[in-house]
């Protein structure tokens, strides 16, 4: 709890930082400048650390006075660059220059050397040197590329941008990512930053943000350690990997919450992280997020596309053969009702094909639920939110939402509250998806009357999120709650999966007494008699003046 209070302490200071350095620039676009500058550094320190190391292994040696940059830069002098550079690349997946280090931008910005195009080349190196290493090159590759460096609002010439430029790295220089304790919680700092970028970008949000307490409630539910499901050995088993994918992973904060919810996901390698996300922005946002919370390169894979028209991890070969990956966990929150292109040929896509119709073209939504279906593990869980039209429409998604039903894959309805996401304030729904189910029964949960309420968005407090878990868990019905529906019970709502019918939230009035209400307008009267013959006798009583006497 106390690294939280002080990284959200930090998120302030860096916020406000923001708000006095953006000048004309919304707080939507600065932040790509903040982020990826302090991404910048995280790179730039984690190679440092690196450094560290060989100097503990008297690789590099530092004399008196003299700075471990000094002696980087001093070293690859004398050994020639090119050595360095793929030394620490196939290390670290990249490389920084020691002319273009973190250090020796502070450096030249204190002591006004720093020329007019020093950023430009700095982000150049760094974009040349990522393709040294071919494995962690697709991981690296443009990952600075949103940050607009000719961008007018920060200045009118190249002297001025950098000027800006050189403000913002002072700034972020300035603050410690360190908690009381001296731990690193640079990764919660930046994760709460692209909360606050995202309660200030209004619609835009939903495009990179899945609000936390909606990633908790995903996570803690392909995490659950189902006894009757083989995949329990696996998220038990803390030395197993564990394998998650999010196919419209936005910045990459829901794939970070399974990590967290999953036990012993502090050893490295233990979670195994796959994303796709079609906005480059919110792409290169997922990389940093995911570095700066200690996933090494290594083990995560992030994609930059369109996952409904094409299909990834692996997929169809260059000879036509399908070699589909499944993961033991898929979550996500695609963009509700998206347009998509449906043409008749994707009825031949082995995502599709089993499901007799295509998702409308208005209304993708079923479409990335059976993407995400198609790439779960038999033993693996999923779960994904949509808007609650794909609950009770018909025609296709009629068609698709009773297959799906059928092949037994659906095990849970969970209705969420409503304005819980920057991007809509319309109330959604969690459908949880098993292969290896051994009963028929679908649990339907209505938790929409319970959550906190705020004063642009609600919020679900740990006592809900623990509610709905503990609700799923048990699998019992819940008055006004929960209900446990039989499959009989679905065919006869032909399919129409609408919460309302199978949890009855309705509370009776309590019934009323007649004869004690003709009681009660007794007494009215009578008050009101008693009333009208005292304020009679006040009349009465009333002395004519010698005015109304004249008169």
């Amino acid at each position: 709890m106390a690294e939280q209070n002080t990284a959200r302490q930090l998120t302030s200071q860096l916020w406000a930082m923001a708000n006095d350095l953006r000048g004309k620039m919304s707080a939507d676009e600065f932040r790509d400048y903040i982020l990826g500058f302090i991404f910048y550094r995280y790179l730039s320190e984690r190679q440092e650390m690196y450094l560290e190391d060989l100097r503990n292994q008297n690789v590099i040696e530092t004399y008196e006075g003299e700075t471990l940059n000094d002696a980087y830069a001093r070293q690859t002098q004398s050994d020639g660059i090119e050595a360095w550079r793929e030394d620490i690349s196939q290390s670290l997946g990249y490389v920084i220059d020691p002319e273009y280090t973190w250090a020796s931008l502070i450096a030249r910005i204190r002591d006004q050397s720093l020329r007019p195009d020093y950023f430009q080349a700095m982000f150049d190196s760094f974009r040349q040197n990522a393709e040294l290493n071919a494995t962690a090159e697709k991981d690296f590759r443009e990952v600075f590329s949103d940050i607009n460096l000719a961008d007018s609002s920060l200045g009118n010439s190249t002297a001025a941008r950098a000027k800006s430029l050189s403000n913002l790295a002072e700034k972020v220089d300035s603050i410690d990512f360190k908690d009381e304790s001296g731990h690193d919680i640079l990764g919660d700092v930046y994760e709460y930053l692209i909360a606050q970028f995202a309660s200030n970008s209004g619609k835009k949000a939903g495009e990179f943000y899945t609000p936390h307490e909606v990633s908790r409630v995903l996570a803690k539910l392909v995490t659950y350690a189902d006894p009757t499901s083989e995949g329990a050995d696996v998220i038990l088993d803390t030395n197993k990997d564990f394998s998650v994918y999010d196919p419209t992973c936005g910045s990459g904060s829901l794939l970070l919450t399974v990590q967290k919810e999953l036990p012993g996901s502090e050893r490295e390698g233990r979670v195994r992280f796959h994303g796709q996300e079609l906005n480059r922005t919110t792409y290169n946002l997922a990389r940093m997020n995911l570095m700066m919370h200690g996933v090494d390169y290594k083990y995560m894979k992030l994609r930059n596309a369109d996952t409904l028209e094409q299909d990834w991890p692996d997929g169809v070969d260059e000879n036509g053969i399908d070699h589909p990956r499944a993961f033991d966990a898929v979550v996500a929150n695609p963009p509700y009702s998206q347009h998509w292109d449906n043409t008749e040929t994707k009825l031949k896509d082995p995502r599709f094909k089993d499901f007799g119709k295509l998702a409308p073209k208005s209304k993708a939504d079923f479409a990335f639920v059976e993407h995400c279906v198609y790439h779960l593990k038999d033993s693996g869980r999923m779960a994904i939110v949509l808007p609650h039209g794909v609950l009770f429409r018909g025609a296709a998604e009629g068609v698709i939402r009773k297959a799906l039903i059928e092949k037994n894959y659906l095990d849970a309805v969970i209705g969420l509250p409503a304005n819980l996401f920057y991007s809509t304030s319309i109330p959604t729904v969690v459908l949880v998806f098993r292969k290896d189910r051994k009963i028929r029964d679908i649990l339907f949960i209505d938790a929409s009357q319970h959550f906190e309420k705020g004063k642009n968005q609600n919020h679900l407090r740990d006592e809900d999120i623990d509610l709905i878990f503990e609700t799923y868990i048990n699998r019992k019905d819940v008055d006004k709650y929960a209900h446990v529906a039989s499959p009989d019970e679905i065919k006869e709502n032909e399919y129409n999966l609408n919460i309302p019918r199978y949890v009855d939230t309705f509370e009776e009035e309590e019934p009323i007494d007649i004869d004690e209400v003709n009681r009660q307008l007794a007494e009215v009267d009578a008050e009101i008699a008693r009333l009208q013959a005292q304020f009679d006798a006040m009349v009465a009583d009333l002395v004519p003046t010698e005015g109304d006497a004249c008169a």
